[in-house]
């Protein structure tokens, strides 16, 4: 059975620094490109990150600049770096695959800049 884990959350002061992880079983990660999103209240899911299975990355515009995805493909591990974090960052953040039939989603990780 397919399951994502992610981790790493919590709140920070504007201008400060996470790392969030996702763990995938249950599936050959490997193969996967994988991706992170986030849904802030009352907003649609938006794509944020993504890393293709041989490491190459997209960033919205948004993040670009600030954030970092990178993976340990021996960890089934997705990593998220987010530097220089606005209050417009604040929001539940979840990793899954960029494109095709996703994988079941995890339960997220509650981000929240404020001061």
């Amino acid at each position: 059975q397919v399951q994502l884990v992610e981790s790493g959350g919590g709140l920070v002061q504007p201008g400060g620094s996470l790392r969030l992880s996702c763990v995938v079983s249950g599936s050959d990660f490997s193969l996967h490109a994988m991706a992170w999103y986030r849904q802030a209240p009352g907003k649609q899911r938006e794509l944020v990150a993504a890393i293709t299975h041989g490491g190459i990355t997209n960033y919205a515009d948004s993040v670009k600049g600030r954030f970092t995805i990178s993976r340990d493909n021996a960890k089934n591990t997705v990593y998220l770096q987010m530097n220089s974090l606005k209050p417009e960052d604040t929001a539940v953040y979840y990793c899954n695959k960029p494109t095709g039939l996703f994988l079941p989603w995890g339960q997220g990780t509650q981000v929240t800049i404020s001061a």
